[in-house]
């Protein structure tokens, strides 16, 4: 399983994938900066006419709120861009490690549009329990990385396994191997707390569960 991993975080800097996470995150900038814009438009119109301190104090303390806030919204607005992509990813790794294989069958666009909703779900949940769980000493990153390693192993292979799977299919494969499944998400939880790093969760967990759900289903 390690070596997997350490396979589909190399394959993160071949061409497809580095095309995709550069389209993800311009978007993404593009996006928050446009965010950051009118926030900030938004709060200047609220405190003018205010005393030239109290201008000056609600100004600075706004700059730092929004560019604090627009930080922890980095990781989840790149994995709602990047969870479009998926599909390619998986493709990508399904040709180059497993061309003996047949492809897997790209999902339906609502039902992708539904997939990548719940991905941007997980990882935002995950980054809220990562700030809420750093203020309680002794539980916080151990928290952390087994609530987001259940939900990641969870949800990413099953995006893989629905592939090749129906869904109630891949629910099924992914329970009867769950003990697999949580230690490949812990791996990819480990990623997720790793600040910058974070932004390429969504292209390692495709990769590292497609991969996973390869070698399972050899072994069923």
């Amino acid at each position: 399983m390690l070596s997997d991993a350490a396979e589909s975080f190399r394959e993160i800097l071949s061409p497809p994938f580095r095309a995709v996470l550069g389209k993800s995150l311009a978007i993404t900038i593009g996006l928050l900066v446009v965010l950051w814009i009118a926030l900030d438009s938004l709060a200047a119109n609220l405190i003018q006419g205010s005393e030239p301190w109290l201008h000056t104090t609600l100004s600075i303390l706004t700059g730092a709120g929004l560019f604090l806030g627009l930080g922890f919204l980095v990781a989840p607005t790149t994995s709602l861009i990047a969870g479009l992509f998926l599909d390619e990813i998986a493709e990508v790794v399904e040709k180059t490690s497993f061309p003996a294989d047949p492809p897997g069958t790209a999902l339906p666009l609502g039902t992708a549009m539904a997939v990548t909703a719940k991905f941007t779900l997980v990882v935002l949940v995950g980054n809220i329990l990562a700030l809420l769980l750093l203020l309680v000493p002794g539980v916080n990153l151990i928290a952390f990385l087994i609530v987001n390693a259940y939900l990641i192993g969870r949800e990413y292979f099953e995006a893989a396994a629905v592939r090749f799977r129906s869904p109630a299919e891949a629910r099924a494969l992914r329970r009867a191997h769950g003990l697999r499944v949580f230690i490949g998400g812990l791996i990819v939880a480990v990623v997720l707390a790793i600040p910058i790093v974070n932004l390429v969760t969504p292209l390692f967990a495709t990769a590292f569960m497609v991969r996973l759900h390869k070698r399972i289903s050899a072994a069923a």
